[in-house]
């Protein structure tokens, strides 16, 4: 599916996305510059955006791939200063770095534990102070972060990763009240399953997903473009008055 999103409606706004090389980030990063908008594409491995930000430059846009891995401080600190440098504002934050293995709650280690908070958490909220920082200072900002359904529902074998996308719901409440006299609106989505490079060991399994198409209401899995577009409506002006919200894409899994 390819997005089509206003022409122009982003012109001159500069969009850090942060895990961009593929799924939900790359289809981001791509409708955004469909909309107009510069992108800055935070890459755990910097060498692999490097075919995107072609693509990007391709579209007339400028595109800066940086070094970003969320769950090291020095790289989120280093990669926002970048981008900055570059540009010289950032109007747009996407997080959409997130892990989330597969694992019975009695037998998540410590370490499994650490990580996906190190990514799902620790990384969105540092990354958010970090650019939260230039958008107060800026008096102007957008932030959407990416969440999941299963900070809804309670996903067998999923505690751990589902803990985190309910803290994302959260947290996003909480910045966006405290950021909200600067003008920076700060909101997130929250998709059901959906056909990425992530998801393919799992969505590639039939029973697997038959069951997951059974449980969404409009009886369809999702598009990395079901994600990117919303994701540019909460970045534009269409969108002005919406903060704190959590905007579920999941054909209705959560309704029942």
């Amino acid at each position: 599916m390819d997005i089509q999103p206003a022409s122009n409606v982003l012109k001159g706004r500069v969009a850090l996305v942060t895990a961009s090389a593929r799924g939900i980030g790359r289809a981001c990063a791509l409708a955004l510059a469909q909309a107009g908008a510069d992108i800055i594409l935070g890459l755990r491995e910097k060498s692999s955006g490097l075919e995107l930000a072609e693509q990007i430059r391709g579209m007339g846009r400028q595109a800066l791939p940086v070094q970003m891995d969320v769950s090291r401080m020095d790289e989120i600190q280093s990669a926002v200063a970048e981008g900055h440098a570059y540009f010289k504002h950032i109007d747009i934050l996407v997080n959409n770095a997130g892990i989330g293995a597969a694992n019975p709650a009695e037998k998540v280690s410590e370490r499994d534990f650490d990580e996906t908070l190190a990514v799902n958490l620790k990384g969105t909220f540092f990354t958010c102070q970090a650019v939260g920082k230039i958008m107060i200072a800026q008096r102007d900002g957008r932030i959407i972060n990416i969440g999941s359904q299963a900070g809804s529902v309670a996903l067998p074998t999923e505690s751990v990763y589902c803990m985190t996308k309910a803290a994302i719901s959260h947290l996003t409440k909480c910045l966006a009240l405290e950021w909200a006299p600067y003008r920076v609106n700060v909101n997130a989505v929250a998709p059901t399953f959906i056909e990425t490079p992530g998801t393919k060991k799992w969505l590639d399994d039939p029973a697997f997903r038959q069951s997951v198409i059974e449980r969404i209401p409009l009886g369809h899995i999702g598009d990395p473009a079901d994600v990117a577009g919303p994701v540019v409506f909460l970045a534009s002006p269409g969108a002005a008055l919406i903060t704190g919200a959590t905007l579920m894409i999941d054909g209705g899994w959560t309704l029942a």
